[in-house]
């Protein structure tokens, strides 16, 4: 089990690119994360959902998606409250306060899913959440050293010198743990160094003295990171986009609140000829954007209401009138319709709302969860997509006769009149890359989706695990795993 002495650690991709080392190795290796929080989420194979992280970490395994890899899922909905997910499925929504006495209820989701993950299995990596020295926190844990104790499983620190303080950090979390804890870490990973390794080597020795724990690498700042699926949003804050090429194509992306699945980005980004630009709150939509995206979110009512308060429908709205290009996936695309209503309160008050108007749809948010893979075609191009819905809420209107999608299970989404506003339910329709290229060369001619996004991610995983390979002590980590 890997845990962090801090979130946002780097623990996801050290597990992921481990997940790819020993599937290379041939072995049956496969991850879990007891407990996750985030809005970045992917459908299984068995109809349910699972944090991103552990999607990419199945795929680095080689192994089909399954709820039971992340059986505890939380996705923040306000700032004290989460829709909480078990097994795939939403179990309710949630203030923190009242999650932590839910805690122990859940144990016994997270042992069933765990003893399913482990049939078969050579190797199962586990992922913590947060840290393991928010003792605070620790009554009924169930995501780092409450999980560790009880499936008594052997325990790595990762540790982010990037931060600041990682020797603090590393003897700090020693010193807030007990002794039945402290006895099943096998030592820590120095994760994201820059600059001299041989610098540390001081650092190692006072660790050592201070806590008995080996160091089991030091692992150097990884920058093809950013080519991978992050878990959460906290990744935005390294997304900002520097001076674009004269030509490139400018999309603009409002980062809102509780923005959700925003890796729906990643193969747009990922296009030397296309510059993604996550705009801040308090930050103006840049004039000169050929594309406005509104993406995903957890809370569409709230976001909307943070898209109005930044004077972001303001910008929406012009741009339009310029001509420009708009589009809206999920929660995005619920907010450029007419109307929508949540008569339930399922993401707060009860309330209807105006959109944006700039499709003739109208949503009402109810308590059906979607959530199904999706496959088919473009109404304007004609190209392939393939996906997934992940959605609560229902679209009706004329809009829907002119459907951006064609799917097998139907029509999805809605052009406007003049074609330049359209959304659709389906994430993740941009990493094909037929599509991606027409609909690029649809803004301005150029030489796009030169290179598959899939074989991208695959290749960046290889890189990934070549690079833990060469870094980490694997040897004590092989020991510390048997």
């Amino acid at each position: 089990m890997f845990q962090g002495t801090g979130s946002d650690v780097g623990k996801s991709l050290v597990v992921a690119g481990l997940c790819r080392l020993f599937a290379n190795r041939g072995e049956t290796v496969r991850p879990f994360k007891p407990q996750n929080m985030s809005n970045n989420a992917a459908v299984t194979d068995d109809g349910g959902e699972i944090g991103r992280a552990q999607a990419l970490q199945a795929l680095a395994a080689r192994q089909p998606l399954t709820v039971h890899m992340n059986p505890v899922l939380l996705k923040p909905q306000t700032d004290i409250g989460s829709q909480v997910v078990v097994q795939g499925k939403v179990r309710g929504n949630v203030k923190a306060r009242d999650y932590h006495t839910m805690k122990p209820e859940l144990l016994a989701a997270v042992r069933d899913s765990f003893a399913q993950v482990r049939d078969g299995a050579d190797l199962v990596l586990v992922e913590g959440a947060g840290s393991p020295a928010e003792v605070n926190l620790r009554a009924g844990d169930i995501a780092n050293m409450g999980f560790a104790l009880d499936a008594q499983v052997p325990v790595v620190l990762v540790a982010d010198i990037g931060r600041g303080g990682v020797i603090a950090s590393l003897v700090g979390t020693w010193d807030l743990l007990p002794d039945d804890e402290r006895a099943l870490i096998r030592g820590y990973v120095i994760n994201k160094f820059r600059g001299d390794v041989s610098l540390f080597d001081n650092a190692i020795s006072i660790i050592k003295d201070r806590t008995g724990m080996d160091c089991l690498g030091v692992v150097p700042h990884f920058p093809d990171a950013r080519l991978l699926p992050a878990e959460d949003a906290v990744a935005l804050d390294d997304r900002s986009a520097g001076a674009p090429r004269k030509d490139a194509i400018r999309i603009a992306v409002p980062r809102l609140p509780r923005i959700a699945n925003f890796d729906d980005l990643d193969p747009l980004g990922g296009e030397d000829g296309v510059t993604v630009s996550i705009i801040e709150a308090g930050t103006a939509i840049p004039g000169d954007a050929d594309v406005i995206l509104l993406p995903g979110s957890k809370a569409t009512l709230g976001d909307l209401a943070a898209l109005r308060a930044e004077g972001w429908d303001i910008d929406v709205l012009a741009h339009h009138r310029r001509g420009g290009l708009i589009v809206g996936l999920c929660g995005g695309y619920q907010m450029l319709g007419r109307t929508l209503a949540d008569p339930g309160g399922i993401e707060g008050p009860p309330a209807i709302v105006e959109g944006l108007g700039l499709l003739a749809v109208d949503t009402v948010i109810g308590q059906a969860k979607t959530l199904r893979p999706a496959a088919g075609t473009d109404t304007v191009h004609g190209e392939a997509i393939a996906g997934y819905e992940m959605h609560m809420g229902e679209t009706t209107g004329d809009g829907l006769a002119r459907p951006w999608l064609t799917l097998a299970s139907g029509t999805d989404g809605a052009l406007s009149e003049d074609g330049r506003v359209m959304g659709a339910y389906v994430h993740g329709l941009f990493a094909a890359d037929g599509f991606r290229r027409a609909f690029l060369s649809a803004i301005r001619q150029g030489d796009y989706a030169m290179a598959s996004y899939d074989a991208r991610v695959e290749t960046t995983l290889d890189r990934l695990a070549r690079h833990l390979e060469a870094h980490l002590e694997m040897a004590a980590l092989d020991a510390a795993f048997s």
